[in-house]
């Protein structure tokens, strides 16, 4: 339990050491938030779904934890050429307790990435429907970030490229983010593109942090928290088993 404390002590020191990534990775969040929600607002208003800006404000959310919890990934491959990965690999612990203290540390960066949005788009307008709502939508939070990181973890775990991951990220993380209706609502979609929507895990992220912070979920809250709980085991799982291969 020892290495996965460090392991997970040593991401938190990483992002709280690095201000420039800390600013920089609320770079997006904040262009899409300010420049969409306020931009498309008087659109949507008139086709009268209501205020897009609250609307939008929990698929951002989840969009900035997805983001920083996947890319949490790319520091295997920096640790590898670096070395620090060796020095960790050849300790006599159990790698799925290294793999563990890695996964857990990216999911808590993520989270907290995700709280400083929340309170950022606090600041910009929004309103949660219910503050008592707050604890389990930081557990939801806290969900989409230990699945993405745990799929990071595994991917990166099979490659030695850090460009190669990057194109393998944008490959998968923009078509994860941009069908989660983060951007949309679920309900009205064509059957062929919420079938895609429905095999989407942020999907389910989304629609429950939707449905916690205003209300109108599409999915059924037990629903979402099932899947999304069972989708995040099987990440870390297949990350275990992958990162248990993995050669330096």
């Amino acid at each position: 339990m020892g290495t996965i404390y460090i392991l997970w002590l040593r991401q938190l020191k990483r992002y709280v050491r690095s201000k420039s990534r800390i600013i920089g990775s609320l770079g997006q969040p904040l262009l899409f938030l300010l420049a969409m929600g306020y931009g498309l607002g008087p659109t949507f208003a008139k086709a009268g779904e209501g205020n897009y800006f609250q609307f939008l404000a929990p698929g951002i959310i989840a969009m900035s934890v997805l983001f920083t919890a996947v890319f949490s990934g790319i520091e295997i491959i920096w640790d590898r050429q670096f070395g620090f990965l060796k020095e960790t690999l050849v300790a006599p612990v159990p790698r799925l307790h290294i793999m563990i203290g890695r996964t857990l540390g990216g999911a808590t960066v993520a989270t907290i990435q995700g709280v400083i949005v929340f309170f950022i788009a606090m600041i910009a307008g929004f309103r949660p429907a219910s503050f008592m709502a707050l604890p389990a939508v930081l557990l939801v939070i806290f969900l989409i970030a230990l699945l993405f990181t745990a799929m990071g973890t595994a991917i990166a775990s099979r490659m030695s490229d850090m460009h190669g991951f990057q194109l393998v990220m944008n490959f998968l993380v923009m078509p994860i983010f941009f069908l989660s209706g983060a951007l949309f609502p679920l309900s009205g979609l064509p059957k062929n593109v919420l079938m895609v929507t429905k095999i989407d895990p942020l999907s389910y992220g989304v629609d429950a942090l939707r449905g916690l912070l205003i209300g109108g979920a599409h999915y059924h809250l037990s629903i979402s928290l099932i899947i999304l709980s069972s989708i995040t085991v099987f990440f870390l799982i297949l990350g275990s088993v992958l990162f248990s291969k993995l050669e330096v």
